[in-house]
């Protein structure tokens, strides 16, 4: 594996002629996709296809395809599912029914995605929401109870394996603390640090064996009151690597956010700095592209090896015309159980009509 520790994002449906130039002599470890770049399954298979020709190999293809408000493939082409929190309601009646239903999620998920070629998915966010905080994780997460937060998170991870998707967890430290968006300013958590280890830690423990995840850009301010986790060496070390034990490929959240100061040269030299493994760049800016891998170091020694043991975790990729067979028996398998408890249900597209049934 022979390329540079960064995730891109891409302009549009198809790479422009400067794009496959970029990619092709910078080789990203990745790409990341959003709505601006899917128009069709045909359209998103020769897009994936492109990036891969141009960098030389099968590399991973990321989406955040979350289900709610954060589905980048939408009706009326794609279904619509139901939030994780939403399906997660299932285990206030059966936790086994709730474990099941969840696993099918991240399972038909996972198989929309690769019948299209894509190969990871940013799940399960694994942020444990309090009280009064900001909305921007809400249903995303499945709710507040820790321990519920972990079992669910596992379901989610088996059914990502079981349609070979790579799965990422998400937000470390945690960031269902946060009282404003990351997206917007930078969230500051005041709590203690025991407040943390008792709850927000919990689930990201609990699956630190996970092949990928993800910084939050939240200020732990008992732990570092100066930098966001994404750029903390006491954060990343001290807690991710430390407490929490996360042993997979560490890659940071978006770096276009607005939670973080400076250029974007300036943002992606903190990532490095703290010790994170792989800088994520999604606003598909070709200028901030161009500079960003200024900063970007080749692959290797310990993130080198973290990122081979990651892409372990799926053996090959799954057929297209698997997944796709596949994907309907999934869905109604969800549908019934999510039917059963009176909760939103998978809404399929009908093409023909443009509307979602």
């Amino acid at each position: 594996m022979h390329c540079k520790a960064f995730i891109s994002g891409c302009a549009g449906l198809s790479l422009s002629s400067d794009e496959r130039v970029f990619f092709a002599n910078e080789r990203p470890f990745g790409l990341i996709l959003f709505a601006r770049n899917f128009s069709s399954p045909a359209q998103v298979r020769e897009l994936v296809a492109q990036f891969r020709c141009a960098v030389g190999w099968h590399a991973p293809v990321f989406v955040d395809q979350e289900g709610g408000r954060v589905q980048r493939l939408g009706p009326p082409l794609w279904a619509d599912y139901p939030a994780a929190g939403t399906v997660a309601q299932v285990w206030q009646h059966s936790q086994g029914d709730g474990v099941k239903a969840v696993s099918l999620f991240a399972e038909a998920l996972g198989l929309e995605l690769a019948g299209m070629g894509l190969s990871a998915n940013c799940i399960p966010c694994l942020d444990v929401p309090v009280a009064g905080a900001n909305d921007i994780i809400g249903l995303r997460a499945f709710g507040g109870d820790a321990q519920m937060v972990a079992q669910l998170g596992a379901a989610v991870i088996d059914g990502c394996r079981k349609a070979h998707i790579y799965p990422v967890i998400k937000h470390m430290p945690g960031h269902g603390r946060a009282m404003v968006d990351s997206h917007k300013q930078l969230p500051r958590l005041a709590c203690s640090l025991d407040e943390m280890r008792a709850s927000d830690f919990v689930p990201f423990q609990a699956l630190n064996d996970s092949p990928f995840g993800m910084t939050a850009h939240v200020v732990v301010e008992a732990l570092d009151d100066a930098r966001p986790a994404t750029q903390s060496p006491v954060v990343v070390s001290q807690i991710i690597r430390g407490e929490i034990g996360f042993s997979g490929l560490l890659m940071s959240d978006d770096l276009s956010m607005m939670a973080l100061d400076g250029d974007i040269r300036t943002r992606i030299r903190g990532v490095f700095a703290a010790g994170v493994d792989m800088a994520l760049h999604c606003n598909g800016e070709f200028s901030d592209m161009q500079a960003a891998v200024l900063e970007v170091p080749e692959l290797a020694d310990n993130a080198l090896v973290r990122a081979k043991a990651s892409l372990e975790f799926v053996k090959a990729p799954l057929a297209q015309e698997e997944a796709q067979a596949r994907l309907p028996q999934r869905r109604a398998a969800l549908n019934d159980l999510l039917g059963r408890y009176g909760l939103q249900q998978v809404r399929l597209p009908d093409v023909r009509q443009g509307m979602i049934v």
